[in-house]
């Protein structure tokens, strides 16, 4: 594949935060760019912030958990776009509960999204990334993998993404792709406002309380996280492989 050739970028959980903020960055980069969230909707205000800009970008529905509205997704993306070989998994949600309240519930529909949804994802594409002989697959971690009370199933579906990041990037090497993980710690977001109100806290209280112990002394922007995968998806980035990067604004205990 030319590097000439404008590449295709799909971006999950796109319409808002972090994949919203992802998604105009590889506009920027010069990236065409799939926006997909659950309802096509939602993703027209990212999809007007990359054309008013000047760049190409599509807004796709698409529930990442569900096999065959992820492939009908994929194939519009080839359709209208052009095959797709940059691949962010970004789509996520929260149900957090202490061990002894949650739900079945709460535990399936965090694994389907965040775990289900990245292989389903990963599978539709790294065809289109084996035939272009070029492809970058970077899956959204968090900080929380480590451990994080109130977030057993949040925790292990990120922790589960990084092994399977690391599997992907041993299969798929010899093709040309990459696959990588991203990390984040506290990043300003409509999830962390969540988080913030499940422990009942103000949201401004719960940034700062963040920001005391974070080195740099201060909370993420989806922005931050959206520059590193920006260089993960890049050419620069071709031997960075099975890495698990985190942006979280010093080290972890």
């Amino acid at each position: 594949m030319s590097t000439t050739e404008q590449r295709v970028a799909i971006v999950t959980g796109a319409a808002r935060g972090i994949g919203a903020a992802t998604a105009v960055r590889l506009a920027a980069e010069g990236r065409a760019v799939a926006v997909l969230d659950l309802a096509e909707e939602s993703c027209a205000d990212t999809v007007a912030e990359i054309t008013a800009a000047g760049g190409r970008a599509l807004a796709v529905g698409c529930d990442v958990a569900d096999a065959e509205a992820v492939d009908r997704a994929v194939a519009r993306v080839a359709d209208e776009l052009g095959p797709p070989v940059i691949l962010v998994n970004n789509a996520g949600v929260l149900r957090d509960n202490l061990l002894f309240r949650m739900s079945e519930s709460d535990w399936d529909t965090v694994m389907n999204v965040h775990l289900r949804g990245a292989f389903l994802m990963s599978r539709a594409c790294q065809k289109h990334m084996v035939d272009a002989g070029f492809g970058r697959i970077v899956s959204l971690s968090s900080s929380s993998a480590q451990g994080n009370r109130g977030q057993a199933n949040y925790s292990a579906a990120k922790a589960g993404l990084q092994g399977f990041t690391k599997t992907l990037a041993i299969e798929l090497g010899k093709f040309g792709v990459t696959a990588n993980a991203v990390a984040p710690g506290f990043i300003v977001t409509d999830m962390t406002a969540q988080t913030a109100a499940r422990v009942g806290a103000t949201f401004e209280d719960f940034q700062r309380a963040a920001a005391e112990s974070i080195p740099v002394r201060r909370v993420g922007r989806p922005e931050d996280v959206a520059g590193a995968i920006a260089y993960l998806t890049g050419d620069a980035a071709g031997f960075v492989s099975g890495q698990v990067l985190y942006v979280a604004g010093g080290p972890l205990d």
